[in-house]
């Protein structure tokens, strides 16, 4: 059989590639959609930052749990559940802007819902890929989040024009399905037989814990793993922890703040309709596509050559990335051309994916048995910043609106973008002063 020669933590990667990318679809589109209906409604941008920001709640209340379900009943299983219940979600929830009640509820149940995915893409990547792939194998999965993106940003405003925007929560709901029963069928947990050698380093063990003494028995009649006890105070006393914590934070500033309201300054700062803009919209998101997997290969390639230590690997990559992307981000209001704030947010969406081979790779290096437990951590801070920076930028808006009317002049959104871009610079000396490379919970 021609299957068994392709390795099957390729396709468990491929798999969770296409999984970040139809959740990425997801969060574009109902942005899209929304604003056309809130807009066609007449409700406000503090408002719509408002529900824009709901998902957020809900998707921050889930990370550590989903951490702790991925390591309690396995990364494979909590995977699944999610995608079944957010494209249900989006199945059956209508989109009414002046239904405030049901958006608030429905959002919050998608962003719960989506909490679990990454924990649980973290569980399952640790023990399927050895260390010598990680940095690649994570970028390729993260890196689905921008495709996707990019994808949500080039077809759907045109689906909205022409299907109006419920049926952009019904394409979606179709896109979760059919990943569902992909992944029902072709994922699996790993036989840890398949990489005797790469054990050590915490590749190919089981997470799931041992009751009292009981052994764990294993297909080719190998030895017990150790049970897996947590160990909370240790992972949230560290420093290295916080340095991705930090810069997880920033990231997803810049990145929630980009992928909620770029449409908005695209139609309001700038005047321009989405619809015309063609192409040029997505290119922010391919970009980030295109930067994350060249930050993957070349950490790899950096670490198994012995060019430089996994540590400084980490510290290069994602100081070049985070510096580059604060000039850029504090650049986008200078330009006044679609063309100009497309290759801003362009340059500072690629250069942050850049920086994710960075710190977003560090859980597995710190710690490859507990790697979902600290992304639940680390995402929590990571969606903490959705919150807090789509909700700001509502309420930035709506002040700067007392001045300008029409939001179409640069003083409106020099401060949206600077915010992103000086986080930008703080959390790179975070991540120099304090992350490392080496193992540092067993």
């Amino acid at each position: 059989m021609t299957t068994m020669k392709f390795p099957k933590r390729y396709l468990v990667v491929i798999l969770t590639f296409l999984s970040t990318s139809v959740c990425y679809i997801e969060r574009v589109g109902f942005s899209i959609a929304y604003t056309v209906a809130a807009d066609a409604a007449g409700v406000n941008q503090s408002s719509k930052g408002t529900i824009l920001s709901t998902f957020y709640y809900g998707y921050a209340c889930s990370q550590v749990p989903g951490g702790w379900a991925a390591q309690k009943i396995g990364g494979r299983k909590v995977l699944l559940l999610s995608f079944v219940l957010w494209s249900l979600t989006c199945a059956l929830v209508p989109l009414d802007p002046n239904r405030v009640f049901v958006m608030v509820i429905a959002r919050l149940l998608v962003g719960v819902a989506q909490g679990f995915i990454f924990p649980s893409i973290h569980t399952v990547l640790a023990q399927w890929v050895p260390p010598h792939e990680r940095s690649r194998s994570v970028s390729l999965t993260t890196s689905g989040m921008y495709l996707g993106a990019a994808a949500g940003m080039l077809f759907l405003p045109s689906l909205v024009k022409y299907r109006g925007p419920q049926s952009v929560f019904l394409a979606e709901a179709a896109l979760g399905a059919m990943w569902s029963l992909l992944w029902f069928k072709y994922a699996s947990d790993p036989p840890r037989s398949e990489h005797p050698k790469a054990t050590a380093a915490g590749f190919g063990e089981s997470m799931l814990p041992i009751k009292g003494s009981q052994k764990l028995k294993l297909e080719n009649g190998g030895s017990s793993v150790r049970t897996a006890k947590i160990p909370w105070k240790k992972i949230l006393l560290s420093l290295p922890v916080w340095a991705i914590v930090v810069n997880n934070f920033t990231f997803h500033y810049a990145l929630y703040v980009l992928m909620n309201w770029l449409p908005t300054y695209f139609e309001l700062g700038l005047q321009l309709s989405l619809q015309e803009m063609g192409s040029s919209k997505m290119l922010p998101y391919l970009n980030m596509f295109i930067f994350s997997n060249i930050g993957g290969v070349v950490a790899d390639h950096l670490v198994t050559k012995r060019i430089l230590s996994v540590t400084r690997t980490r510290k290069l990559l994602n100081t070049i990335g985070f510096i580059v992307a604060s000039l850029a981000l504090m650049a986008i209001p200078i330009f006044r051309t679609s063309g100009g704030a497309v290759l801003c947010s362009s340059v500072a969406l690629g250069f942050l994916a850049l920086g994710r081979a960075g710190f977003a790779v560090n859980h597995m290096d710190i710690a490859p048995r507990y790697a979902g437990i600290v992304m639940g951590v680390s995402n929590t801070a990571g969606t903490l910043a959705g919150i807090i920076g789509v909700d700001l930028t509502g309420k930035l808006l709506e002040a700067a609106r007392t001045v300008d009317s029409s939001l179409s002049s640069a003083e409106s959104w020099r401060v949206v973008f600077f915010i992103p871009g000086l986080l930008c610079i703080f959390s790179s000396v975070v991540f120099l002063l304090f992350s490392t490379g080496e193992r540092i919970f067993d």
